[in-house]
């Protein structure tokens, strides 16, 4: 992405601005970021601090961090595998600056791996010489990855490091947004609100419905910060593929002058990188060991990132945590020294094993006893438990209401109706309040109504039928009939 695009997305500056600082430039040339400073929409030390956090464009071989020989027989795989032709269509495949590109373009025509067709220099089509063909079919029986030019293990340390959680600011206000249309209490914000700030693993637990997975993805929206992800990552001669558009949200470009050039913005990031919203990743029963450690395409000799590597700069949320096919002691021990350390050390086919950042923070969340799942060691080792307990009468009457005001059922929400549902749960049912119960029963009763071809309304016979596909096993009454209604 540009820069320009990148400080919008980042809500520094806005649409005006940047048109008014382009208007600039092309009067008084310079840079766009300086323009932007001239005419006061940014400081000069806040620009300055952002560009610093932005992967700065290579501009030669060596500012890539990768070796020639791996990226010519990336540029030759590209040519034999895809459709690209042109200086163009390589640029944009390799995600690299087009004078880079054409530097290596050079290189192989002056090798004979390719011929250059008409169209004059800028205009020139590549085509792959024999010689060529058979070196990129030699590359290819190595390692089948084509896309985007790697980054290598020392930059990829270098940025995670960089873009750790714990460079936002994360403060009382923006968590109680975060959490605006919950109903959760000031005191429990003062809670999460240091656990999160601090990076570090947290465990949510509590009885089953009362929004711990609710609470743990509204923590997506406290971050305001752009971190940025890696296509793929060069370790020892493999290809590590990080970026998954499953579950990383890059930042769309929100504006952009059609007519400007690329000149215009100076610098553009440099686009083996995208640039990216936190990542919030969730699993949950399908957790296995295998999905925390390198997944080896063995056809293509190539590897892909695990989960915790995917959430770098973000969290990673271990939903229903001990009902994963993997017990929960095989799960913490693997990742009882990396919570710890903040590393972890991942192992290559070809037995070589490598360090690498653990930039996540874990969430785990469960319905179960914390003591039955984990011993003493590693709880120690979460500094954070936060327990989330059932609502208090008043804010599940909150809740009812919320629930029944989005489905046209607010003024039918009489006090008698909540009363008597809640004397039913409790008394009749022997039930705990819990968050979920107003929306189930509501979607039963709107059902219900819909079936019946009658106005939507709390029925009594209605709300007995929802309460009872509730509380199913809890009572041994006959199960409820719509009969009654009219």
């Amino acid at each position: 992405m540009r820069i320009g695009e990148l400080l919008l997305a980042a809500r520094l500056v806005s649409e005006d601005q940047i048109s008014a600082a382009m208007g600039r430039q092309r009067r008084e040339g310079g840079r766009l970021g300086h323009n932007l400073a001239a005419i006061e929409a940014i400081s000069p030390e806040r620009l300055e601090a952002f560009l610093a956090a932005v992967p700065a464009e290579p501009s030669s071989v060596a500012e890539t961090g990768i070796d020639e020989k791996t990226l010519l027989e990336l540029l030759l795989k590209t040519g034999f595998n895809t459709p690209a032709e042109s200086l163009a269509d390589f640029a944009h495949a390799l995600k690299l600056m087009p004078k880079l590109v054409d530097d290596l373009l050079d290189l192989c025509v002056r090798g004979q791996l390719m011929s250059a067709l008409g169209g004059g220099h800028a205009g020139a089509r590549y085509e792959l010489t024999e010689a060529g063909k058979r070196r990129a079919m030699e590359a290819n029986a190595r390692s089948a990855y084509v896309g985007a030019a790697p980054v290598s293990l020392d930059s990829y340390t270098h940025w995670v490091s960089r873009q750790k959680v714990t460079n936002e600011q994360i403060d009382w206000p923006g968590m109680k947004r975060a959490f605006a249309d919950l109903q959760v209490a000031d005191a429990f914000v003062d809670q999460i609100g240091p656990a999160i700030s601090s990076g570090r693993a947290l465990l949510m637990y509590g009885p089953p419905g009362n929004g711990k997975t609710s609470v743990a993805q509204r923590l997506e929206r406290v971050f305001q910060q752009i971190i940025y992800v890696p296509h793929a990552v060069l370790i020892d001669g493999q290809m590590m593929m990080v970026f998954d558009p499953d579950v990383h949200r890059p930042v769309n470009p929100a504006w952009g002058d059609p007519e400007a050039s690329p000149s215009l913005y100076r610098d553009n990031a440099d686009s083996r990188w995208v640039a990216c919203w936190r990542p919030f990743i969730v699993t949950g029963g399908e957790l296995t060991l295998e999905m925390l450690d390198l997944k080896h395409e063995a056809t293509a000799n190539l590897y892909t990132a695990p989960l915790h590597i995917k959430a770098a700069g973000g969290c990673l949320l271990i939903d229903d945590f001990g009902r994963q096919i993997v017990s929960p002691t095989a799960l913490l021990n693997r990742w009882i020294v990396p919570l710890e350390n903040r590393v972890d050390y991942l192992k290559l086919n070809t037995g070589k094993s490598f360090r690498i950042p653990f930039e996540a923070i874990v969430i785990f969340s469960t319905n179960l006893d914390p003591a039955d799942l984990m011993d003493p060691a590693f709880l120690r080792r979460i500094p954070y438990k936060l327990e989330v307990r059932a609502p208090a009468l008043e804010a599940y009457r909150r809740i009812f209401e919320t629930v029944a005001a989005a489905n046209g059922l607010k003024a039918q929400l009489t006090h008698e109706v909540f009363h008597q549902i809640v004397t039913t749960l409790r008394d009749v049912h022997g039930l705990e309040l819990a968050a979920f119960q107003p929306g189930f029963l509501i979607a039963q009763i709107v059902a219900a109504c819909r079936f019946r071809d009658v106005p939507p309304d709390f029925h009594p016979d209605m709300v007995d039928y929802a309460i009872a596909n509730l509380a199913i096993g809890r009572s041994a009454s006959a199960a409820p009939t719509l009969a009654k209604v009219a």
